[in-house]
């Protein structure tokens, strides 16, 4: 599984809204980079670290609610989350192969028809759930969520900006 990005130049006296732009930035370009691969049916590596990038990116998003506005932030949010269970639907067929194969291993001649039939299914809905993952791994997908998440990250640099707000101490 990748690694999480440290966040550059984080520092405990800047206000949370900095806070929150540096974190979503980091977290949103996670996202991006985990997005090669991830439609090989023969790796499920990319996949899987990009789910974990995009469920890091949502619990930031989430935690740092109140330095975005509103209604972009919901936007994003909301695209954030169809993202995620297009990985999800398609990352549920990966397990079930791997878990039939390791079943496989375990019962008798006269079943193992029965479990490559399953497995067969199994790889159809994979490829099913593949297709409309490609729908939100388009680069101009990649790139239209990109830039709503650096319009967040610019709006909670303008409130730091403003001033008002504490540090994160």
């Amino acid at each position: 599984m990748a690694r999480a990005h440290e966040i550059p130049d984080f520092d405990c006296e800047e206000t949370f809204a900095l806070a929150a732009a540096r974190v979503v930035d980091v977290r949103a370009d996670e996202v991006i980079e985990h997005s090669a691969g991830v439609l090989d049916l023969d790796d499920i590596e990319p996949l899987h670290d990009m789910r974990v990038a995009t469920r890091r990116l949502r619990a930031a998003m989430e935690i740092f609610r109140p330095c975005f506005p509103r209604k972009r932030f919901r936007a994003a949010l909301r695209e954030v989350k169809a993202l995620a269970d297009a990985l999800g639907e398609r990352r549920d067929p990966d397990v079930w192969i791997e878990e039939m194969a390791a079943f496989s291993a375990g019962v008798g001649s006269g079943e193992r028809p029965g479990v490559e039939v399953m497995v067969e299914e199994f790889r159809r809905e994979q490829e099913t759930a593949n297709e409309r993952l490609e729908e939100f791994v388009r680069d101009e997908c990649l790139a239209r969520l990109r830039g709503e998440l650096r319009e967040l990250s610019r709006a909670a640099r303008e409130r730091a900006e403003a001033g008002g707000e504490r540090s994160l101490r």
